[in-house]
């Protein structure tokens, strides 16, 4: 026989009272609330990230892409082409993968600063930084492998029948030496700046901003 006046464990008393029929039902209303509440967060959040991914909201969220980039960009074969296959910013600058996004998203928020500044805010002033920001892009791409043109090109894909033989034995001695797109294919999207030349290796050191890379220089 058991001893009914001898007083439970805390824990004996905790289990009980949270299986009261008032207690379960309050705990069932809170994890329908939490799975609600979870709902509406993540689809809140992959809509955000959806709308920040299209070419609307990239050429038209401030004009220092409409009036530069995006213009280059639609004479290019990115945005216009025989096959009527287009790719657009996020293609080229925003990872697919979730993790890889969801940094580079983070990073976007804090170029915010710089738009907010108006430190490109004219064609002279973005004629002056092209270069960063073209440094930057191609250091980008070069760390990781050109992952987000490899999204649509990749050399096991490619038909090199169909190339040009100079694409063909370009391409060829590309793979042999482990090149990643970035190291020929730059000025496809956007015009190269004045200063660049093509036997210059512009992947070394990492340069974030403009003002980041005014800061790193060393003084005239």
């Amino acid at each position: 026989m058991t001893d009914d006046s001898k007083p439970l464990p805390r824990w004996r008393r905790a289990w009980r009272a949270l299986w009261r029929p008032s207690a379960r039902y309050s705990l069932g209303a809170l994890v329908i609330a939490g799975g609600v509440a979870g709902i509406v967060f993540w689809g809140g959040l992959h809509t955000a990230m959806d709308m920040t991914n299209t070419l609307q909201f990239c050429a038209n969220s401030c004009h220092e892409m409409h009036d530069n980039v995006y213009q280059e960009y639609m004479s290019t074969i990115h945005y216009q082409n025989r096959t009527g296959v287009r790719a657009v910013c996020a293609d080229c600058h925003v990872p697919r993968d979730w993790a890889h996004k969801i940094v580079r998203k983070m990073k976007a928020t804090g170029e915010l600063y710089g738009h907010f500044i108006g430190e490109i805010d004219t064609r002279e002033k973005f004629e002056k930084h092209r270069m960063t920001l073209a440094q930057n892009e191609w250091r980008q791409m070069k760390a990781t492998d050109s992952r987000e043109c490899r999204n649509c090109h990749a050399f096991t894909a490619m038909e090199t029948a169909k190339q040009r033989p100079k694409a063909q034995k370009m391409h060829a001695e590309a793979q042999q030496q482990g090149k990643t797109c970035i190291d020929c294919h730059k000025g496809i999207a956007h015009l190269l700046p004045d200063e660049y030349d093509e036997n210059t290796d512009y992947t070394a050191g990492v340069v974030t901003t403009p003002i980041a890379a005014a800061a790193a220089a060393p003084p005239r």
